[in-house]
Parts: structure tokens; sequence; C-alpha cells
């Protein structure tokens, strides 16, 4: 029943001296809000072992699983997904045979021609196992003409049409690439005896090691125990920045397009107060990726800041569906309100979006029945409006609030005293590069490359 965007997912990459899988693992668990579908590592040791598992990193993966997964080089993936059903067939990472020898790959994005050029690489004799377009991009580079990688990778990259950032193991070393937009985040960092690659910073940070910078939009680095180097690099007329990223997926402690995501939040938060300023008692903010915009509100507005809401960290993504008594209470379950903080208190309440509107309504409830005397919502995304189609599970757009309901009629839905969100411009004034190398078609619906409308997360089924 929560409505916040769905995360996509998370990938990494590290070459070290000894106990590649280890450190993998806990690179993942860095990145566990990117995904809590299922979870995988590949090693590389004479050959590839793959080990996945349903559910979160910690369900997926287990002590006897990391011991038997040796080597050097070591490949992981966390996943919501955004193409294809939640089973076992579908969790990364993926391997195939390129010439007589094994790769695999891991996968955060989402490809929107991958069901042609499936049909066509059935034709050149490729079988498919999953429903994912992941494996339809591991066939692609595996089966691509090329010399040498230089030359696969530009062709796999003048075919896709979408986002990918991928972490792929050969039995050379690993190769970390992004797509020409630059749409999804990775990022490049060194540890003691080797290199890493990850979705985010804070999975270098989580493992001790020393943040480089990003890989860039197009391009492809491969990185063993003791070197690091840029084999290919395409062209970027157009990028595309997801700028959500920065809004809500993102963690606050990972440096995002040169910044910390912490900061950008901050001015998020900001300029929500300049643009939609109320009297009120206190600012909270709904934990947690909307309480560093809450602190910015506060700073700008002289508005005290304070905690009025407190998150359940340990519930995770469930398979079992809660029965009418539990949805009814479904909120409670992660948010539970500081009742002598907020009674009778006027409040400003920061969040970061609003999507089909069926979780507000309850949390503005939950605060009504803590005793708050006004809520006043402000919401530091601008009104969502479109799918994404470029890995983010975000619903269709019947299914938007925004898409069918103008403000007043989005307020009175969700009964708030007042309810701000927060302008486009606004927004781009708030994250550090130009407005035109990001994509904001959830708010804007001007894609950075045609799409469907309505395209299907099982396309692929």
């Amino acid at each position: 029943m929560f409505d916040s965007p769905k995360e996509e997912c998370g990938v990494v990459g590290i070459t070290t001296a000894t106990d590649a899988s280890r450190l993998a693992f806990f690179a993942l668990y860095a990145l566990q809000h990117r995904g809590q579908e299922s979870a995988g590592l590949a090693t590389y040791n004479g050959k590839i072992n793959i080990k996945t598992g349903m559910g979160l990193i910690s369900q997926a993966l287990n002590e006897p699983d990391i011991e038997l997964l040796e080597g050097s080089y070591a490949i992981g993936h966390t996943r919501y997904s955004t193409s294809g059903s939640t089973k076992i067939e579908n969790a990364q990472p993926i391997k195939c045979l390129v010439e007589t020898d094994e790769i695999a790959l891991s996968h955060n994005g989402n490809v929107i021609n991958a069901k042609s050029i499936r049909e066509e690489l059935r034709e050149w004799g490729c079988e498919f196992k999953s429903s994912s377009d992941s494996e339809v991009i591991l066939q692609l580079l595996a089966n691509a003409p090329g010399k040498d990688w230089a030359e696969k990778i530009n062709y796999m990259m003048n075919r896709l049409q979408g986002a990918y950032s991928l972490t792929v193991l050969t039995k050379d070393g690993i190769i970390g690439i992004r797509d020409p937009l630059g749409v999804r985040p990775l990022c490049l960092g060194k540890i003691e005896d080797g290199y890493i690659l990850a979705s985010e910073s804070c999975a270098i940070d989580h493992i001790g090691g020393e943040f480089i910078r990003e890989i860039d939009p197009g391009e492809a680095i491969f990185i063993t125990k003791d070197k690091m180097k840029t084999i290919f690099k395409k062209e970027t007329p157009k990028l595309a920045n997801c700028v959500f990223e920065n809004i809500y997926f993102a963690r606050p402690d990972s440096i995002l397009d040169e910044q910390l995501v912490y900061i950008t939040r901050k001015k998020m938060g900001a300029q929500l107060a300049i643009e939609h300023p109320v009297e009120a008692d206190i600012v909270i903010g709904v934990p947690d990726s909307a309480i560093a915009a809450a602190v910015g509100y506060s700073e700008e507005s002289g508005i005290p800041f304070t905690e009025g809401l407190v998150k359940n960290r340990y519930v995770g993504r469930t398979f079992i569906l809660p029965d009418q008594r539990l949805r009814e209470v479904g909120v409670r379950r992660k948010l539970n309100p500081l009742k002598e903080i907020i009674k009778d208190k006027s409040i400003v309440v920061v969040d970061d979006s609003i999507v089909r509107g069926t979780t507000t309504p309850f949390v503005v409830d939950l605060l009504r029945k803590a005793g708050a005397k006004k809520i006043h919502l402000r919401i530091c995304a601008p009104p969502i409006k479109w799918p994404c189609h470029f890995g983010v599970d975000m619903a269709t757009r019947s299914e938007l609030l925004a898409a069918n309901k103008s403000i007043d009629e989005i307020q009175n839905h969700i009964k708030a005293d007042s309810l701000g969100y927060l302008s486009v411009e606004g927004l781009m004034k708030t994250v550090p590069k130009p407005s035109n190398e990001y994509c904001d078609a959830c708010f804007t619906g001007k894609y950075p490359i045609p799409v469907q409308l309505e395209m299907s997360k099982f396309n692929l089924e």
C-alpha cells in the first residue's frame, strides 16, 4: 500500500586480491534501498559461479554462499523489478557464453526496445531463460560483432534505447558501463588492493574505499586488481540524468552529480519554503528521504525543525499480503507519530513525492489523530503526471494522482490544510548540473527519447 516510487536496482563490481564476494556482499548492503525483491553475487575463479535468492540481501545470501563464491573478481545485484515479474528466474547476476568464455552481468535501468532486440537475437540462435530486459542486454553484448570489448560495447550502445548501468564480469576483470544518456548512476572507487564500481558512492564508503569519480555517460571502464582504464567512450550530445535520483532514490550520504545528495535535498527544502511559505510552529520530515529537505525548509523559513514521525527501519518488502485489519493500520507498520511533540501544533510536513495518493491521506490522518492542529504538506518534487520508462516503477498515467486531479482536488483528497509542490523551475535551481542535463519526464512528459506511453514491465513475459 506504500505509495513511494519503487526502487530500481543496485549494482556493484569489485576486484581485489582475495575474498571479493565478501566485500561485494557488504557493498550491496549499502544499496539495499535500491531493491528488495532479490539479490545475488557472481565471482570468477577459473569459471563463473553465481548465487541468487529472493528477498533482502540477508535472506538471499548467507555465510556458506560467500565461502563457496571464491575468486578475486565479483559483481553483485539487488533488484526491484522494472522489467519482468518477481521470480527467481529474473534474479541477477546472470551469465552466458561469449565464444568459448563466460560473462556475467548486473543491470540497473530499463531498455525500452528490448522486445524487438530479443526477437532479433532469437533469429541469431540465442535462447532466453528469463523475462527481463537484462538478459537481452547480456545476449546482445555477448554476441555483438567486434574484435574486442570496445567494438562490442559500441555496437551494443548503438542498438539499445533506454537506461542501463552495468557491471560485467569477465575472466580478465570487470567492465562498468553507463548508457549514453547517463540516466542511472554508476561510480568508481579505490580499495586497498583493488577497485570497486557501484551504483552509489555510499557503497564505496561502507567497505572503506575511496571515491574516485562518477562514470561518465557513454563510458565503459575496465578494472582489475591492479589498474583501471577507460576502454570506450561514446560522444553524448544529449544527457538525461534522472532527477528523481536526487529527490528520492539515492542515499543522502552518496555523491551524485558531483554533490552530496544531502546538500541537494536541503536546497530543495529551502526552495520549497521560498515558493510556499506558511505560518507554523514546527517543521517535520517524513523519514527518511525527506528529512534533509525538511531541515532546509526550517532553515530558510525560521520555523524550528523537529522529529515528528519515527520510522520502523526493519520493515522490508514482504510478499505476504496483509488482511483487511492490517491494511487499515498499514502506515503504522512503518511510521509512528511523536504525539507529545505534535499535539496542538500547526506543522509543516515535508515529503519527497506523491504518486498514487494512497499513502499520504493515511499519514495526514495519523498526524491528526496525534493531535496536530493544522497540517501544511510540502512536497519537494513537482506533481508526478507521467510514468517513467527508464528504470523506475512509478505506476501508469491513469494511476498517477496529479495526472488526474488539480492541486486543490489533491489537497481535498489528502485532507491537508494546505498543499505546496516544488515547481519544476525551482527544482532545477537546486540540482548541481544544468537543467538540460536531466530527465524530468515524470513531471513534464518530455521524454529524452520516444516511448510508448503505456509500456508494461511484463512486456517480455
